[in-house]
């Protein structure tokens, strides 16, 4: 029973990461009906900007002394990073090819992937850089269950950037913009709706949440490198389509659940074949189910 919470524990921590992941991949596709496949470069240069914060803070002596400020400077810094990383992407290879077909912006896509993913090659070296270390350490022990208060810091993390995403969809008037542009965006311009720029936004909060997502991720493995985004990518593309592309409620259970069967599936199984679950997972939904579980419902879930 303690393993099983354990994995439990485990699961949802690993889960909430790939939910913010997913959370890009989903929005974007309800915008603009694309799959962006240079999202997980914005995951991995997320974290890459994490190392360099962190690092500069704990240099100054910051991270002794007020720890969860820099960590919350941190996340600011890289999410505002990428996001603007995010609008420039989107206006250089995507807006051109906005009226042209799909294949056309998914190969664009794909380029802009190698591109990004060389790119922090060059400036990053190709050697994993490691996460300052001290940060949140010790945790709580009920028996043989151990939460870390890095856990802890991840889940709350995870949770409040979900809050505050459903807040600014479902609640303001610039997510009123984005459902009703990802549903008409002929009639959102006739509205006075400037699309353009809500595409952009979308992009930027998508590459935000990975942002955040990368740094979360450097800090529970101990160290980031160029090549971090693919893998966690596709499985959060796998919880996307898992919960239902294009839809928000849907991703975030999709990358639950994708979590969750990675980590039992490493803890029962086996760990060698971690990374073949969320394939498994991804190839059953596309074949029984396309749509998802939640399907897609453009009335109020969609962005």
């Amino acid at each position: 029973m303690e393993f099983f919470l354990q994995q439990l524990i485990n699961g949802f921590t690993l889960g909430g990461i790939y939910a913010l992941i997913a959370l890009g991949y989903t929005m974007v596709y309800g915008i603009i009906q694309l799959i962006n496949f240079a999202h997980g470069e914005f995951f991995a240069a997320g974290g890459y900007m994490g190392v360099i914060l962190l690092s500069f803070f704990a240099s100054k002596g910051y991270m002794q002394t007020h720890p969860w400020l820099c960590l919350g400077g941190a996340l600011l810094l890289a999410m505002l990073f990428c996001a603007f990383l995010a609008m420039a992407v989107e206006k250089v290879a995507y807006k051109p090819l906005r009226h042209s077909t799909r294949l056309a912006a998914l190969v664009s896509a794909l380029g802009m992937s190698i591109f990004l993913s060389n790119g922090l090659m060059l400036t990053q070296g190709v050697y994993d850089k490691p996460y300052p270390s001290g940060f949140a350490q010790g945790g709580f022990e009920f028996g043989l269950i151990t939460v870390s208060y890095l856990q802890i810091t991840i889940v709350l993390v995870t949770i409040g950037l979900l809050i505050f995403l459903n807040i600014l969809v479902f609640k303001t008037r610039i997510g009123k913009a984005m459902r009703s542009t990802a549903q008409d965006k002929v009639m959102s311009a006739l509205v006075g709706i400037n699309s353009n720029k809500i595409i952009s936004l979308t992009f930027a909060i998508g590459a935000g949440l990975a942002a955040a997502a990368g740094i979360m991720v450097g800090l529970y493995y101990g160290s980031v490198n160029y090549t971090m985004g693919f893998v966690p990518g596709i499985k959060a593309f796998a919880a996307a389509v898992l919960g239902g592309i294009g839809n928000i409620t849907g991703a975030m259970l999709g990358g639950l659940i994708i979590g969750m069967v990675e980590i039992f599936g490493a803890g029962y199984i086996s760990g060698q074949y971690k990374d073949v679950f969320a394939f498994v997972i991804l190839i059953s939904v596309l074949y029984f189910r396309p749509t998802g579980i939640m399907g897609e419902n453009v009335d109020d879930t969609r962005v």
